[in-house]
């Protein structure tokens, strides 16, 4: 039973992640007239299916994924099994991990159903004008942005949140022996704002051995300090010697919009932050999960909120499902192929240029970068199965 509630859990934490981005791809398809083949959540068999105006809406067995898919303009072409024509289309198909055999691939863009593409109305995603294909392919991240920051303002509402005060120093390290006393509010680390709590630990965190310039706030004046982080062997890493730090704000009125924008600030500022450490050596393999590391965490936080009621555990979810919205955002907003930042810098290069990347070439190398990201995932699944048995 307890292990059934852990995997309701990571179904609803993937649900509310993966329906807001795709919603995002979906609606603003709709709304600037482009005709959506499929709206899918997650990948693999149909679990449940149904078609309504055109639109088949699934729902797959493995909740590692989603795809909107537009109608390309090529259903006729499809006759032939060509594939070069089969990866035009695949240009066009904003698919997370998605994974549809070819029969049916070629099932979804004939309209095996009877009726299915006479049905649809408006344009095909290449007939779109090149403003309409920038909007969908970047509705999807901010879809995310929009959903956390209503995940946070639910949570700030009823947990309220913490700011960046010093409650204690540790003996020894670096921040006491620099004059940091308690009662000090931190404000800014390396340039960097301070509002919250966690901000001083994600920033102590992906900073590691390297000096940390601290503004301060003590008695209404600001001061200024440079502390170098000192390795822990208890602690497992760098610290800077703030035992304590974090002050309970209640959040209520108009509190809950300033606290809201701080928590989605300091998801998104966390995840970048921990993006870059990765990319300059300064992360590791165990800063990165997949799915099967997420139900791992959630399993881990349900047992420790469990003991405070079911809304406790509930809220909680939330929270975790507001960073990792923010996380899927600015994820497919990176530039790499097969990934919505990918296809954007294609639809810039294209307004540069004034005309688009043939779609053969366009799609081989979206396929090469999804071939990449899959063994990626493999990785990651893999290292994320290793640290849960180890």
């Amino acid at each position: 039973m307890d292990k059934l509630v852990s995997i309701l859990l990571f179904l609803l934490v993937f649900f509310i992640i993966v329906v807001s981005h795709e919603f995002g791809h979906f609606i603003v398809a709709k709304i600037n007239g482009v005709r959506v083949i499929e709206f899918g959540i997650g990948m693999g068999p149909k679990l449940i299916s149904f078609t309504r105006k055109g639109t088949r809406y699934a729902l797959r067995a493995l909740p590692i994924g989603g795809a909107c898919i537009y109608d390309t303009g090529l259903e006729d072409a499809f006759s032939d099994d060509n594939d070069d024509i089969k990866r035009k289309a695949e240009a066009a198909v904003d698919s997370h991990s998605a994974d549809i055999n070819k029969d049916e691939e070629k099932s979804v863009e004939l309209g095996s159903d009877a009726g299915f593409l006479s049905e649809l109305q408006g344009m095909a995603y290449t007939d779109a004008p090149l403003f309409s294909r920038i909007a969908i392919v970047l509705a999807g991240p901010v879809f995310n942005f929009i959903v956390a920051f209503l995940l946070a303002l639910i949570v700030v509402w009823n947990t309220g949140s913490t700011n960046a005060k010093i409650t204690s120093l540790m003996d020894g390290y670096p921040a006491k022996e620099a004059g940091l006393q308690v009662g000090d509010i931190i404000t800014k680390m390396n340039g960097s704002r301070v509002y919250l709590a966690n901000e001083i630990y994600i920033n102590t965190y992906t900073n590691k051995e390297r000096p940390i310039k601290i503004e301060y706030m003590r008695d209404g004046v600001k001061h200024t300090v440079d502390v170098v982080p000192k390795y822990s062997d208890e602690a497992g890493r760098y610290l800077i010697g703030l035992n304590g730090y974090g002050e309970y704000v209640p959040c209520k009125n108009s509190q809950i919009f300033k606290y809201a924008y701080y928590e989605e600030r300091y998801a998104f500022v966390g995840t970048w932050k921990s993006l870059i450490a990765l990319l300059s050596g300064r992360g590791s393999k165990d800063d990165v999960a997949g799915p099967v590391g997420m139900a791992q965490a959630i399993d881990d936080v349900k047992d420790a909120a469990a003991p405070y009621g079911p809304w406790v555990v509930l809220l909680n979810m939330f929270n975790i499902a507001m960073l990792l919205s923010v996380n899927l955002g600015i994820l497919n907003l990176l530039p790499l192929p097969a990934i919505d930042g990918g296809k954007f810098l294609f639809l810039i290069i294209e307004a540069l240029r004034g005309k688009p990347i043939p779609p053969e070439k366009e799609g081989i190398v979206h396929l090469v970068g999804f071939a990449l990201l899959a063994i990626l995932a493999v990785l990651v699944m893999y290292n994320d199965i290793l640290r849960i048995i180890g």
